[in-house]
């Protein structure tokens, strides 16, 4: 597929230009290890630009545009992005290697948080607040000013949606750092808005690497917010050199997800599920539910069933649209497989594993599936964000013993329930530290509605929902004395 022309530029103040630096960085197809482009290697007097812009942005016509005109906008350029469905899966699907009913279904998110987040634009405000006598007072919901988001690379457009948007709606002017190993999307996104009439200035888009442009954004001066989406590791960074211009930062970092299955679980019912949020994306999923705790009676059942499905799963080129797709580099393929090997020295039990397309690129980045029983809920494999298509099952006797395990990793993101116990439901609703708990479910179908966000290792702050409006906003008190009437 043919990359669109602007692939190795950067977008500031409406206009794509080259880098200042005049250095790029490589576009590799995971599927088969090819280079097939370029993209702008960001650096300082880029981001400073692109903040300059942004600023101006706030000054002039985006800033002075009127709330419900604002919610117009966002929907319509939702609107523009549905008509474009198909060529961002195919972008996306050969960017970061994807399927492409994957990458299909990321494109039609993105437009959906448009649609949302247009919707709430003109409906999201301060209130009044009882008072003295002689005092009224309201409050105000006002934006920060300057945003900045550095994304990943495992859900672009997603990202873009529930982080990006967000801060547009509510009168932000943005500066996006996608990640150098998949940023196409998000550069088609910025002509996508600009055609369908975002006022130059209000997005940015400086590609690059996270050591020169994410450090450099992170670290800027004129920005008043940061969201940033990856790593715990990186994360701790980013925090670090937003607090030197006391910035308040939005994390969303890694996971160790756990999905608890009870006896009395409805197990077909489970299983896509339990199956599914382990391998999704290659495993490439920060809230994947890699973790699957089972209750005794039905652990050799469980284990059975998933282990039918592990071996049917198929990996292969994001074009053939099988289950999985490669990883996104040959770095990840390596780390990944490094887990494995140490998980099979360690003598976990192996009880199945998914195959990779016979024919597929001997170059691609492909790692089959695969599902380890009996682990101890101290090993490294039960511990550890892999980010990779590597699931362990994990048995327990006891709901207070479930319960430990789930809390037993540094991470906490999001979990799963599997019970018809309305009684033990709510409880573990209570007990398990996450940011989202899923009841007889997992995901809920990826609403866009739903806060997102984690606690402990997988960071603060909340993404997607009504709730995400707060984030990007800053509350002023107004007390106004008139006196008693």
């Amino acid at each position: 597929m043919k990359l669109p022309p602007f692939a190795s530029q950067v977008f500031i103040n409406g206009k794509w230009r080259r880098p200042a630096s005049g250095q790029y960085l490589p576009i590799e197809n995971p599927s088969n290890g090819e280079v097939i482009g370029k993209i702008a290697a960001s650096d300082e007097s880029d981001v400073d630009a692109a903040v300059a812009s942004a600023r101006n942005a706030l000054n002039g016509e985006w800033g002075k545009m009127a709330a419900a005109d604002r919610g117009r906008l966002l929907s319509q350029i939702g609107l523009a992005v549905a008509d474009q469905v198909d060529s961002l899966a195919e972008i996306e699907a050969m960017d970061v290697g994807k399927p492409l009913t994957q990458a299909r279904a990321d494109a039609v998110a993105l437009a959906r948080y448009l649609e949302f987040y247009g919707g709430c634009a003109d409906k999201f405000h301060g209130e009044t607040i009882p008072y003295l006598n002689d005092y009224t007072v309201y409050t105000l919901r006002e934006p920060h000013g300057v945003t900045g988001h550095i994304i990943p690379w495992n859900y672009p457009m997603q990202i873009i949606g529930r982080s990006v948007v967000a801060a547009l709606a509510t009168g932000n002017a943005a500066v996006l750092k996608p990640a150098e190993d998949a940023c196409l999307t998000a550069l088609m996104f910025a002509q996508i808005a600009a055609d369908a009439g975002l006022p130059a200035g209000a997005l940015n888009v400086v590609p690059g690497s996270g050591a020169l442009a994410g450090s450099a954004l992170s670290a800027h001066d004129g920005v008043n917010h940061i969201s940033f989406t990856g790593s715990t590791e990186v994360g701790v960074a980013v925090q670090a050199a937003a607090a030197k211009h006391i910035a308040p930062v939005t994390l969303e970092l890694g996971g160790k997800s756990p999905q608890l299955v009870f006896d009395d679980a409805d197990l077909d019912a489970a299983l896509p599920f339990l199956l599914r949020a382990g391998v999704q994306n290659a495993g490439q999923t920060c809230s994947a539910g890699s973790r699957v705790l089972v209750q005794r009676g039905v652990y050799q059942q469980v284990v059975g069933m998933l282990a039918e499905k592990f071996n049917q799963l198929r990996v292969g080129p994001a074009i053939d649209d099988l289950d999985l797709g490669p990883l996104i580099s040959s770095r990840q393929k390596g780390k990944v497989l490094q887990f494995i090997e140490h998980g099979k020295r360690s003598g976990l039990s192996v009880a199945a594993e998914g195959t990779i397309l016979e024919g597929a690129p001997a170059d691609g980045h492909y790692v089959a599936p695969i599902l380890f029983a009996d682990v101890a809920p101290d090993h490294d494999l039960a511990q550890q964000e892999v980010f990779g298509p590597v699931v362990v099952v994990i048995p327990f006797d006891t709901e207070e013993q479930a319960v430990k395990i789930a809390n037993g990793a540094s991470y906490g993101l999001v979990a799963g329930v599997w019970t018809r116990d309305g009684a033990r439901q709510m409880r573990l609703a209570r007990s398990i530290k996450a940011g989202q708990v899923f009841i007889n479910n997992y995901g809920a179908g990826g609403g866009v509605e739903l806060p997102f966000g984690g606690v402990g290792r997988s960071g603060h702050g909340r993404e997607k929902g009504f709730e995400a409006l707060y984030g990007f906003t800053t509350l002023k008190t107004v007390a106004a004395f008139h006196g008693k009437g």
